[in-house]
């Protein structure tokens, strides 16, 4: 009885773990973070959808004045359009909306490396990277 009891949690776990794993491109990207996190953390233990939501919706200060959060562009909801403060259309940023999002390492770190100075006032970690494709991977 307590065999499948166990069993049946591994089974539980092995399904919510799967219905957060990104598609395989995106996958890849988030693999590249981390093992760059692992290098610089060995203690890190991976990534937190959970974060990637909290640092998308929080209001930050560092930056620019031009936009003190991700949503100002992108809007509330990742699974519609944004717009640029020239008024011009982002397109949805949610992976299961748009699954060419971060696809190409190339075009991830251009948009972080332009976002996050703009938002932030610097560099986005690693683990904030992780964790905001593993947030918006799960959208």
């Amino acid at each position: 009885m307590r065999i499948a009891a166990i069993l049946t949690a591994i089974v539980i776990a092995g399904t919510a773990i799967a219905a957060v794993a990104a598609p395989p491109a995106q996958q890849a990207i988030i693999d590249q973070f981390a093992a760059a996190a692992k290098k610089a953390d060995p203690g890190f233990s991976g990534f937190s959808p959970d974060a990637g939501k909290t640092f998308f919706f929080a209001e930050q200060t560092g930056g620019t004045g031009e936009a003190s959060n991700c949503y100002a562009c992108h809007g509330k909801d990742p699974k519609k359009a944004g717009e640029t403060r020239a008024g011009q259309t982002i397109d949805p940023i949610a992976v299961s909306v748009n699954p060419k999002r971060f696809t190409d390492m190339a075009m991830v770190e251009k948009w972080f490396g332009r976002n996050c100075d703009t938002v932030l006032g610097r560099e986005c970690t690693v683990v904030e990277k992780g964790n905001f494709l593993t947030f918006m991977s799960a959208q």
